[in-house]
């Protein structure tokens, strides 16, 4: 992001997932926040970058062409992820079901409505995912129904409950995915991206 480096030659196969590429990140990620500072249109580094590559920007619908770019972003509201609102079209937010996760959401839908108004008026919320749920406390059924009724059909009807495996998987460098695929945080995982593709296709 920071030097300008194509996005082909920093991608990797993912060696568990078929048809996934990364583009891996360590700690160092954290420099480009202050590094950015200084960059002529910082914020839209990002978005350059993913556009220039083969399989995004003017690439025919076809096999080399990427069905999704997912960008990760960190639990934070600097550099990076403005990059990554810039670049976007859909926003998934995950939100635990804590009562401290609405605080920081409030300000969160503060930024979206900022990046919206001045740099990318095509970003919309499509997504919102409750992950950590523990049904067997109020506060998390409270915060789900909270959730709920403020962004109605945008919420998954899939909730992630809490899972020692999500926990583990990346201490082993996995998803829960190849760490126990038949976990019930993986199986629920599962069901929220087989939602999530359904409605884009109804879309």
């Amino acid at each position: 992001m920071v030097e300008g480096a194509d996005l082909a030659d920093v991608m990797q196969p993912c060696p568990e997932v078929d048809g996934l590429h990364v583009v891996p990140a360590t700690i160092d990620l954290a420099g480009a926040e202050i590094e950015l500072v200084s960059v002529v249109a910082r914020e839209n580094r990002l978005n350059k970058a993913i556009q220039a590559h083969p399989g995004v920007g003017g690439a025919e619908v076809g096999e080399d062409r990427y069905d999704y770019v997912l960008v990760d972003c960190p639990p934070s509201l600097g550099l990076l992820t403005l990059n990554a609102l810039v670049a976007a079209h859909e926003m998934l937010i995950p939100i635990q079901a804590e009562y401290y996760a609405l605080e920081g959401l409030g300000q969160l839908l503060e930024t979206v409505e900022m990046v919206k108004k001045h740099l990318n008026p095509e970003l919309r919320i499509s997504t919102i995912l409750v992950t950590m749920y523990d049904g067997r406390t109020r506060l998390a059924a409270g915060v789900a129904e909270e959730v709920r009724s403020h962004f109605g059909d945008q919420v998954l009807k899939t909730m992630i409950p809490r899972s020692v495996r999500v926990s583990e998987a990346p201490s082993y460098a996995q998803t829960v995915m190849t760490y126990d695929p038949g976990s019930p945080g993986a199986m629920s995982y599962l069901e929220a991206a087989r939602e999530i593709t359904q409605r884009g296709a109804r879309a």
